[in-house]
């Protein structure tokens, strides 16, 4: 059986603060990466991702510039990045290194091309200086930096630097059962450090709610109840609060947030729910770092399956979670939890992800509205039955065929999603 302490690392290495959306900084990181490996601010970068890397950096927002996309990101990544920082490589960004970037960008010295025919997650940075050329590869996880060569001399490689090759077991053997146990009994003082994250993200969603950031999505849900146009209710405020994160988030917001399996937009989701929900319920706090823990696990397992990258939306895994951490927060039991994953499993699975941008707030609000609903259900003990759909009796079936969907039956939807994305 997995132990504690397998799931408190996994947690841990799942779990991570990220500056922007991690797409677009994992660019920035194989930028910051090659330049300290280069010596000095190269000429000219070139830039080679996959498909979904660009998909989901082309409208996004990058911290402080009041631009998107990969160009600018990278660019600032090589000027002033530090990629001992990994996620949080941009947080010493100065403005004058801003400047610099957007120089950079004008001057056409940063290339982007499309590798279709490599990984999922796949970014390959070549920095050139007066003949002198550094290469970094970033390979399945954001900050996982595969290999480092320099004038065409290897300087470093792991295991992982093959299309396809993961070496090491990404994760241990877990299921809905191990992660309700863990959640429910491991000692408070070992789970504590979630709150890190939620306070992270609740601070983010508060720069939403006070600012026009994005669509606004989350302040104008805000506004509605101020009207008397909404309810001021654990529904709304989930929406609301979650939205204004994504909002802000999008929108080239400074502050980070915490991921949950290499997506900010996921650690919000799978985060602000329950927080907003404990908030309204008046949870304990010990209620609040266990529901944190519950949603979060279940949101990496899912994602152990799904892969880092697909055409299927990441706040579908994300909101599950969210949804069996608020069935948590109400007093559900075990069953009844299991009630709400197969409830959102039956609910908004197939939403698809077109992208990182401002517009995401809107399927995050989505995601949390479908995580509150689903646990209210599940609270009845009302579930979707095994006959419909691709809800199986068994709880882990059912997230394997959720995960199927995405990795293999969404693939041509991947690249038909990318394709109109490039041509328009």
């Amino acid at each position: 059986m997995t132990t504690n302490q397998q799931i408190i690392e996994l947690l841990k290495r799942e779990v991570v603060p990220a500056l922007g959306c991690t797409e677009p900084i994992a660019a920035a990181l194989s930028g910051a990466k090659a330049r300290e490996v280069l010596g000095t601010i190269p000429e000219k970068i070139k830039l080679g991702v996959s498909g979904n890397i660009l998909k989901n950096a082309m409208a996004v927002g990058i911290p402080g510039t009041g631009m998107v996309g990969l160009p600018i990101a990278v660019a600032l990544g090589v000027v002033g990045g530090n990629s001992e920082k990994g996620l949080e490589v941009l947080s010493d960004i100065t403005d004058e290194q801003i400047e610099m970037a957007k120089k950079m960008v004008e001057e056409e010295r940063v290339c982007i091309h499309h590798r279709p025919d490599t990984d999922l997650l796949f970014i390959e940075c070549l920095a050139v200086h007066e003949g002198d050329e550094a290469k970094v590869v970033i390979r399945h996880r954001h900050s996982n930096i595969t290999c480092i060569e320099k004038n065409g001399e290897l300087i470093f490689e792991s295991p992982e630097n093959k299309p396809g090759k993961k070496t090491a077991k990404e994760y241990p053997d877990l299921t809905i059962k191990r992660i309700h146990e863990f959640a429910t009994t491991a000692p408070l003082d070992e789970l504590k450090f979630i709150c890190d994250g939620a306070k992270m993200n609740r601070a983010v969603a508060q720069e939403g709610l006070d600012k026009k950031y994005g669509m606004q999505v989350g302040k104008k849900s805000i506004e509605c109840v101020q009207k008397g146009i909404l309810s001021d209710d654990i529904l709304t405020y989930s929406m609301a609060l979650t939205a204004a994160a994504s909002d802000a988030r999008m929108d080239g917001c400074t502050l980070p947030v915490m991921s949950n399996s290499g997506s900010g937009n996921q650690g919000l989701t799978v985060t602000l729910p329950v927080v907003a929900s404990a908030e309204k319920l008046n949870s304990t706090n010990e209620e609040l770092v266990r529901a944190l823990i519950l949603s979060n696990l279940v949101a990496i397992h899912i994602k152990s399956y799904l892969g880092t990258l697909s055409a299927l939306c990441g706040v579908l895994v994300a909101a599950t979670g969210a949804s069996a951490g608020i069935t948590y927060l109400l007093g559900g039991s075990y069953q009844q939890i299991v009630y709400a994953i197969k409830n959102m499993a039956g609910g908004i699975t197939g939403m698809i992800c077109d992208g990182a941008k401002v517009g995401c707030a809107l399927k995050v609000s989505a995601g949390a509205s479908s995580a509150v609903q689903t646990a209210l259900l599940a609270m009845d003990d009302i579930g979707i039955s095994h006959l419909d759909g691709i809800i199986e009796k068994d709880i882990e079936k059912t997230i394997k065929n959720v995960a199927r969907i995405g990795a293999e039956g969404m693939i041509e939807t991947d690249k038909l999603i990318l394709k109109t994305m490039v041509c328009k």
